[in-house]
């Protein structure tokens, strides 16, 4: 599977590295039309916040043409969403959730 969907599941199982460190608050910066991150990548984004209910993964798509205040409007309101998982006792465990 891992050669059908080339360097998309490397993102993934950083993603993985990540969460089971301890950091629930990830931005996966991306170049517009790259088709193993937006497949993969956005594809198992729903699957990481099952494994994990505080995963905060947003994904960004950086284009020079974009706007840059979309891009900036989005990572905002991620960082948003950090604060407020802060207060959560819990955010901070490293378990499991299934």
């Amino acid at each position: 599977m891992g050669n059908q969907c080339g360097e998309g599941w490397l993102l993934t199982g950083e993603m993985i590295e990540l969460l089971d460190s301890g950091v629930n608050n990830i931005i996966c910066l991306q170049p517009f039309g790259c088709l193993p991150n937006h497949v993969t990548g956005k594809g198992m984004m729903k699957g990481l916040r099952k494994y994990n209910k505080y995963a905060n993964i947003v994904a960004v798509d950086y284009d020079p043409g974009a706007s840059d205040v979309n891009q900036l409007n989005r990572i905002k309101l991620m960082m948003a969403t950090a604060y407020k998982n802060m207060e959560k006792p819990d955010c901070n465990s490293t378990e499991e959730v299934v």
